[in-house]
């Protein structure tokens, strides 16, 4: 997950990095979870901890991913 101010893209990926889906969204809990929905139970999920991370890796831990800062 590429997070920025207000929009964020996020790519899913299978785990030989062949790449399924690059969606951008707006920075909202709902578009996340949204998204999200469609990555399966307990997804492995890389997220650029920038200015204003705490939003999305709550939200991801809501929802059940494994949440890895970079």
């Amino acid at each position: 997950m590429d997070l920025h101010r207000r929009r964020s893209v996020l790519v899913r990926m299978t785990e030989t990095g062949q790449q399924l889906e690059t969606v951008r969204i707006s920075n909202d809990r709902d578009y996340l979870r949204e998204v999200m929905a469609r990555a399966g139970e307990a997804p492995e999920v890389v997220l650029e901890a920038t200015y204003g991370w705490y939003w999305a890796a709550d939200t991801l831990a809501e929802l059940g991913a494994h949440v890895h800062l970079a």
